[in-house]
């Protein structure tokens, strides 16, 4: 367990949908991240930093953008040039950590600067690492991401999709790996996105404080223990944790081997068409979300049930609005024409 004390992820009471699109996207972070909408205080940022504490310890590299050891395409210039040397790069042991990114940040300090002057005077680059060098591998979050320049949510959009973040000035470039997990959270009261950066999210979920009263309760009366001795807390949850951890390492290795039934594609194409939603990135996330989905319930073939159980949290956020609607549709003609179709 990591230093000091983090709220258990099994813990949070309710916010199911919330909690099974951050384990989709550890299970395949292919997906796209995801965008979490809802009221204060409903353990939006809780449940991300509790997050991290679910996912192992991983080997890196000893570089300032913990490369990944193996493929040459996960490897930063530093580390490719000392492979081609036939010089391996040192390995640690790092933890999954939560990079969060405020709010104030300036391009240069999200994607890192290059040292022109340096490189003029020495032919030879030097790059001062940002942000997205220091999410490598890890989980950026980004709390109420829609007030944030839409210049900045692009920037961090496009390397989440790439994997790599490119900086270049004045014809001096710099690539590193930039893989990570997005998770951007806001309160639609302040604000939305616009929809062309909504699309570029894999998922959203929309969350709500609880209605039931026994459940607000229960909130109130695990907040209330944590708080008291969060390491005892935190132990009557270590078997409930330790069995999440469990799970998605299964659901990670069943991915390799996953195959998807033409029934499913079928019905992700169809789905967004009868929906109205623009482009293929719909089609091709709802099919990804529903192969981590069919992996986390421990099964290698992707079928059309597991489309419609997930289709909810990667097509509400991208469905064609009028101009008079203030908000995404609501999701019950989805779950209706799904149960139907």
């Amino acid at each position: 367990m990591r230093e000091g004390f983090v709220y258990p992820f099994t813990a949070i009471v309710g916010q199911d949908e919330m909690k099974l699109a951050l384990i989709l996207n550890v299970i395949n972070p292919t997906i796209g991240g995801v965008l979490v909408r809802g009221e204060k205080g409903t353990a939006k940022s809780t449940a991300v930093r509790a997050l991290a504490d679910l996912l192992p310890d991983k080997d890196v590299h000893d570089c300032p953008f913990r490369c990944r050891p193996g493929r040459a395409e996960n490897l930063c210039p530093y580390c490719a040039e000392r492979m081609g040397k036939g010089d391996a790069p040192n390995l640690i042991t790092a933890r999954m950590e939560v990079v969060e990114l405020p709010l104030s940040s300036t391009e240069d300090r999200v994607a890192g600067t290059l040292d022109l002057e340096h490189a003029i005077k020495t032919g030879t680059k030097r790059f001062e690492p940002g942000v997205l060098a220091k999410a490598n591998g890890n989980i950026l979050y980004i709390d109420e991401v829609n007030l944030l320049d839409d210049h900045i949510v692009d920037l961090l959009l496009d390397s989440a999709a790439m994997g790599k973040n490119y900086v270049e000035r004045e014809g001096v470039s710099f690539t590193h790996p930039s893989k990570f997990i997005l998770v951007g959270t806001m309160n639609p009261e302040e604000g939305d996105l616009r929809p062309q950066l909504l699309d570029r999210f894999g998922m959203a979920s929309d969350v709500k404080s609880e209605k039931d009263v026994e459940s607000r309760v229960e909130v109130i009366r695990r907040r209330l223990d944590f708080d008291k001795d969060p390491g005892s807390f935190v132990k009557r949850y270590e078997s409930d944790q330790n069995e999440m951890k469990e799970r998605i390492l299964r659901a990670e290795k069943l991915m390799e081997s996953m195959s998807v039934e033409d029934d499913a594609l079928k019905m992700a194409v169809e789905a967004s068409l009868y929906f109205g939603v623009d482009g293929h990135r719909a089609d091709i996330t709802l099919i990804k979300a529903a192969s981590a989905y069919a992996a986390f319930y421990g099964r290698d073939t992707t079928t059309k049930e597991d489309v419609a159980s997930i289709a909810n949290l990667v097509l509400t956020h991208r469905m064609r609005r009028t101009p008079f609607q203030e908000s995404t549709i609501d999701a019950e003609e989805l779950s209706n024409w799904l149960k139907n179709i």
